[in-house]
């Protein structure tokens, strides 16, 4: 009997990272950027066009490491009074692991930027 063999698709992985970066306390929404945005008109377009598409990942951006894992960048924004250190360590943990238990692949790294803090009540 041989071994199967399976690809795991880099936009599965982005978009398995999203949604366990989104699941973290203090996560108020993933951010796109403008990359994000330009993939999000196209990934519309190609859903009106009919053809498959796969999950959105909007925030999150995949790369192939040197030794064969991956390197993933969060962008997002955190609610008022969060602590930021805390809550991008508690996505890069949520990150790698969620992405080795659905997918069985390693993720090497994970960059988190905070673009926004979500002003709190007046």
């Amino acid at each position: 009997m041989t071994a199967a063999e399976y690809v795991i698709a880099d936009s599965v992985v982005a978009s398995v990272a999203a949604r366990a970066a989104a699941s973290v306390p203090g996560v108020v929404r993933l951010e796109p950027g403008l990359r994000g945005l330009v993939v999000g008109l196209a990934r519309s377009g190609r859903q009106l066009l009919g053809r498959a598409e796969s999950a959105p990942a909007d925030g999150v951006r995949v790369t192939r490491t040197a030794n064969g894992g991956y390197g993933v960048q969060v962008d997002l924004s955190l609610g008022a009074g969060c602590r930021a250190a805390e809550v991008g360590a508690r996505v890069q943990d949520a990150v790698v692991r969620t992405v080795l238990e659905q997918t069985g692949v390693t993720v090497d790294e994970v960059a988190v930027t905070i673009l926004d803090i979500e002003p709190g009540e007046r």
